[in-house]
């Protein structure tokens, strides 16, 4: 067993997961800040260079589950947990990419954030991807973006 704890915590205009926007053709478009505690603070030195970080954080108010299977709001067909970013999963864990605006000492002000305020935040990353956007594939995300187009046009 291991143990983690949190170095800061988000701000966010999100105070419930019915206010976070969902399924199809949805946008992270709000702006937020990672509040980090005092003690990582020498940790951001340099930060400031990066455009984008990986934010790693806590689904601290999700409902602890077993169930392998997810039904996400962008399709209507169950998928294994580890093919979505559903909450409910073994490790409570949520990944969100945010453009870095600024620093304020301890205060990362950021755009695009999708969790509630008071989340936790357990690392920050730089973005860094090697992948060609002409080589990434969105599985069945993909399929069911095209079968909501398909039902629109109808």
């Amino acid at each position: 067993m291991f143990t983690m704890r949190a170095i800061g915590h988000v701000r966010s205009p999100y105070h419930d997961t019915a206010q976070v926007p969902k399924g199809p053709g949805a946008t992270h478009d709000a702006d937020g800040a990672i509040e980090v505690l005092p003690e990582f603070e020498a940790g951001l030195q340099d930060i400031e260079g990066f455009s984008h970080l990986y934010l790693i954080w806590a689904f601290d108010r999700a409902e602890p589950t077993r169930d392998l299977l997810a039904l996400p709001p962008t399709d209507d067909r169950p998928h294994g947990v580890f093919a979505t970013r559903s909450p409910q999963r073994p490790n409570p864990l949520g990944l969100t990419v945010v453009e870095l605006r600024r620093r304020d000492g301890a205060t990362l002000h950021v755009h695009g954030v999708d969790m509630i305020d008071g989340t936790p935040v357990l690392d920050i990353k730089p973005y860094l991807s090697s992948v060609a956007a002409d080589r990434l594939r969105f599985g069945w995300f993909g399929e069911a973006e095209a079968r909501r187009r398909e039902g629109a046009g109808r």
